[in-house]
């Protein structure tokens, strides 16, 4: 007999399947240089991001290589290298309200990741109430969300941020009134209880980078393609990629945003192509519109360059199909389980990760068969960890058989 699922009382709005560009911590963005790769300066990379952090860069590329701890099985209750800490005085008896302020909806990944987090919700009978509030991509919204949820009694708080500095203030209210579990993207504070992430957005940005820099001729053309400046984990996606980009022998000719639009992608890849002729490598902060950037090449008779995107099914399928020079570092859409799981753990007086560092893979050529799903529609992330919950595939857009 299935258990019984929680009262879900969701507030959301569906937005458009990209990424808004709606923030308020926009730093300036990076004009590149045109000049021949030979340092830092004259790579075409710009100026480091107020993000950039060495040590942190250091930690996350070596945790690519450390094996996680947790059920092999479940990959979102694994940690890498975690310290733990002790939640004794959140301790209580349920039934439980759990609440959660998202970000948005507002593009493929965070839709996939909703309904997952959805689908574990349902998988806990001690959950007796779900809240959810969608900030719409809108930072003066996600504060006001956050002081809404705080006056509903919930007993644990998850908060996926839409900008990192702005939404530090409402967090670090919060912390003082209820345990909150903020994931994918962080806040400026260590008050929450646990924050949950893939290894993150360093790990990302040089697995795609250091692909283009072994498979771009030295004083080869690479353009770099951003969603959308001030979000920690896109921010230093960018500034990992630099990074590596400063040590090779690249020419990055163009650093610019895409508000994660495909005909924006496409658009500007094409202008590049007639401005520069040709371009050697294109790398992405994201890969929701990596198919996009191919086509660019495809209409102007040109073939592929190397490329990196993400586990999504398009490009993946347009991967295996073109026989694409690529590679898909991954930020994995079931860590939305994770932060369920987190609460309940926390609720119930169990220790949890300070930092919940979850695995990162990537595609390769070599595993990219693996993660085709022939039968889930073509903006699903094959990362989701969904396949065993209730109503996969349908759910999830997908098929069976």
């Amino acid at each position: 007999m299935p258990r019984p699922k929680a009262a879900v009382a969701v507030l959301t709005v569906l937005g458009a399947l990209v990424a808004a560009g709606c923030t308020t911590d926009k730093p300036a963005a990076t004009t590149p240089s045109a000049a021949p790769a030979a340092s830092a300066q004259g790579s075409g990379t710009g100026a480091q991001s107020k993000f950039f952090v060495q040590a942190d860069f250091d930690a996350q590329l070596a945790m690519r290589s450390q094996p996680p701890e947790g059920p092999v099985d479940r990959p979102w209750e694994q940690a890498i290298a975690p310290k733990m800490t002790g939640t004794a005085r959140y301790k209580k008896d349920g039934p439980y309200h759990l609440c959660f302020s998202n970000a948005a909806v507002n593009n493929p990944w965070r839709q996939v990741g909703w309904k997952t987090m959805q689908a574990e919700v349902g998988l806990h009978e001690e959950i007796g109430k779900f809240t959810a509030l969608d900030a719409e991509g809108k930072d003066d919204k996600q504060i006001s969300d956050i002081a809404e949820l705080q006056a509903k009694g919930c007993d644990a708080l998850i908060v996926s941020p839409n900008t990192t500095a702005t939404l530090t203030p409402a967090v670090t209210a919060a912390c003082g009134k209820v345990p909150v579990i903020v994931f994918d993207r962080g806040v400026e504070t260590d008050c929450p209880v646990t924050f949950i992430k893939p290894i993150g957005g360093y790990a990302f940005g040089a697995d795609a980078a250091e692909f283009l820099a072994a498979k771009v001729p030295a004083g080869g053309k690479v353009l770099a393609l951003r969603i959308l400046p001030g979000v920690d984990v896109l921010e230093t996606r960018w500034s990992a990629a630099k990074v590596i980009f400063d040590r090779s022998r690249v020419q990055v000719v163009g650093v610019e945003f895409t508000d994660g639009d495909a005909a924006r992608t496409k658009s500007i890849v094409s202008d590049y192509i007639q401005r520069h002729g040709r371009i050697d490598g294109v790398w992405m902060d994201a890969g929701a519109t990596a198919v996009a950037a191919v086509e660019a090449f495809e209409d102007a008779g040109l073939p592929v360059p190397p490329i990196n995107g993400e586990d999504q099914q398009d490009f993946l399928q347009k991967w295996k199909d073109a026989g694409l020079t690529a590679v898909a570092p991954t930020y994995p859409t079931y860590q939305w389980r994770t932060p369920v799981i987190a609460a309940l753990r926390i609720l119930k007086g169990e220790e949890v990760p300070e930092t919940w560092n979850l695995p990162q893979p990537k595609v390769t050529a070599e595993n990219l068969s693996s993660y085709l799903k022939p039968n889930m529609p073509p903006l699903h992330y094959a990362l989701c960890g969904c396949e065993e919950l209730p109503g996969f595939p349908e759910t999830w857009g997908g098929r069976k058989g």
